[in-house]
């Protein structure tokens, strides 16, 4: 009798962890993580930014870079508070990540490689891109939601995600002429369009507006960007165009001769974003799209308001 009650115990304990635990399929196999992590080390270059979102702080993050303390940046201070993670700087460094101790290594947004996910899941349960979707080109709810659930906090993930969704849903009800406009965003030092494929091209469709079909018409399915010829700007040339930059985008843009004549310019529908605002589209996080949100309103409004006169602003 002793000897059944010891083995209905443990088929009940092994019962139990089969049960607690959660299974990720992405791009170099499965994933399996039992009860919930604590220690988690992200290489995501925003992955951070996810975490801090859902109300936790890595042990370490991968820096991409900025001046905000630690690699976060303003819309993510908040929720940082007092926590000190670690900092890595450059490639991924298998050795360095085993030294932190975690219990979980997100590697969406990294540029993992399988050889690096192969030694780096002998260390921890690690999150590598969804199946079919390029290095960079997983969606803000496809971060959120695997983070989410490699955490244990599906709810609190989807809940953030339907807040965000309701968000953009509300500026397009409120914003209906926006619908079907043509928009680019432009790295204005070096005129890069990113496409539909990355995250910056999704922000725009997810406001309803288009991103540039000239774009489009120049790349594969999972380029994320393209380089503009200052010789022919017309693939840019869209209803409302957003420069964007990391330093002095007016002293950029004045070395485009081809800029006015552009309808964007003659129009008014040029938006110059400045760092803070670049970099919140560039992590496109939830707090980060929140963020980017308040900021672009008022400067899509001026925009598309249909008056060239209208004073866009930054």
């Amino acid at each position: 009798m002793r000897i059944l009650i010891l083995l209905l115990v443990a088929l009940l304990a092994n019962f139990g962890a089969r049960a607690s635990e959660r299974v990720l399929e992405h791009r170099y196999g499965t994933t399996r993580i039992n009860g919930t992590p604590e220690r988690v080390v992200s290489l995501s270059f925003i992955g951070h930014d996810f975490l801090l979102g859902l109300g936790v702080a890595p042990v370490a993050l991968r820096y991409w870079y900025g001046d905000g303390p630690f690699g976060v940046w303003p819309w993510a201070a908040d929720a940082l508070g007092d926590a000190e993670p670690s900092v890595i700087y450059g490639a991924i460094d298998v050795e360095a990540v085993a030294l932190l101790e975690p219990d979980l290594i997100l590697a969406q947004w990294s540029g993992i490689t399988e050889t690096e996910y192969a030694l780096l899941s002998k260390i921890a349960p690690t999150l590598p891109p969804p199946q079919g979707v390029g290095d960079y080109g997983a969606t803000w709810q496809q971060m959120t939601r695997h983070i989410g659930f490699a955490l244990n906090i599906e709810r609190r993930a989807e809940e953030q995600i339907e807040a965000t969704e309701a968000r953009f849903a509300d500026m397009r009800a409120r914003y209906p002429h926006w619908q079907g406009q043509t928009a680019a965003s432009v790295w204005a030092d070096q005129i890069g369009a990113y496409t539909r494929a990355d995250i910056r091209g999704k922000f725009f469709e997810n406001l309803g507006l288009i991103n540039a079909p000239g774009v489009e018409n120049m790349v594969g399915k999972n380029v994320y960007n393209v380089r503009i010829s200052p010789e022919d700007v017309s693939p840019i040339d869209t209803d409302v165009l957003l420069w964007l930059t990391v330093g002095d985008a007016r002293s950029a843009l004045q070395r485009i001769g081809l800029r006015t004549t552009m309808r964007s310019f003659q129009k008014g529908r040029e938006i110059i974003a400045d760092p803070d605002l670049t970099a919140a589209l560039s992590h496109s996080s939830p707090l980060a799209i929140h963020y980017a949100l308040d900021r672009l309103e008022p400067l899509l409004k001026a925009a598309l308001d249909g008056d060239p006169a209208t004073e866009v602003g930054q």
